[in-house]
């Protein structure tokens, strides 16, 4: 073979451009994309809503939600929309009986409900917004709109300041700048300077309260549960008319307290 033809072939093949190999996403991954996306939407959705808010490939997304239906990890609403399965339930109740915080955390807030008379919940973080964990309604006619799995602003609730009051000051204003939201009543706080410096208190006196600032007339005290660090992962809170917040808010914040540091002593979190 001529040399020079040989030297030809040699540089076409060197001369080939590469493409980089777009990374694989698994199918763990779209299905965790999938039932991220419900959790955050809470409520039903079509799959093909889900498809086109994830940005993925139609065909990809009934193959998984289809995938995920037959084995109980999504349930199909008679609409053809899709809602967070059975199965899932029955692991988060495999989870939360491995946790000792929260049995601990659980009996408290029960014991909160009986002493005081009032709806009581144990409340934590997930990302920008404030989740219901646990509640306890009282024995009274009074009930609130936030139930168990319900998630709301973080600048919205006693709860949710103090869930951030342990972080660094600008790690607090960058969320709040991101996170805060106007309330129903128009009644929250939106500035991010004056959140992250009422945050830092609340946490200090291990006390926070909320009067209207998310429903008209409704009124919240809670407390923080600190780890050993001292990072608040979790409140216990009182949830009662603005009435009686207002003319009992001595006896009621007290409560509060105790319950908060019974469930540190209990866990030997009382160090920090």
């Amino acid at each position: 073979m001529d040399a020079s033809v040989s030297n030809r072939r040699t540089d076409i093949k060197r001369d080939k451009p590469t493409y980089a190999r777009r990374p694989r996403v698994s199918g763990i991954d779209r299905a965790l994309e999938i039932l991220d996306y419900l959790k955050g939407e809470a409520e039903p959705c079509g799959p093909y809503a889900i498809g086109r808010a994830l940005k993925m490939p139609l065909s990809t997304a009934y193959a998984i939600i289809d995938d995920l239906v037959e084995k109980g990890l999504l349930a199909r609403k008679p609409d053809g929309a899709v809602w967070l399965g059975q199965r899932l339930y029955h692991y988060g109740l495999a989870y939360a009986r491995a946790l000792d915080f929260l049995d601990i955390a659980i009996h408290e807030m029960q014991e909160l409900c009986r002493v005081s008379g009032e709806t009581s919940q144990v409340c934590g973080r997930d990302g920008d917004q404030m989740v219901v964990v646990a509640m306890a309604d009282g024995p009274g006619h009074f009930r609130v709109t936030s139930r168990v799995g319900t998630r709301v602003p973080l600048n919205w609730t006693a709860s949710g300041r103090l869930l951030v009051g342990h972080l660094p000051e600008t790690e607090r204003i960058a969320i709040f700048r991101r996170a805060a939201r106007v309330s129903p009543t128009g009644r929250a706080e939106t500035d991010a300077l004056t959140l992250a410096r009422n945050a830092e208190i609340a946490l200090a006196q291990r006390l926070s309260v909320q009067i209207s600032e998310s429903d008209f007339a409704v009124a919240c005290i809670a407390s923080p549960i600190r780890d050993r660090l001292g990072a608040c992962v979790a409140t216990i809170s009182v949830v009662v008319p603005e009435q009686k917040a207002l003319q009992n808010s001595d006896r009621l914040a007290e409560l509060v307290r105790r319950a908060s540091e019974r469930i540190e002593s209990t866990l030997g979190w009382r160090d920090h």
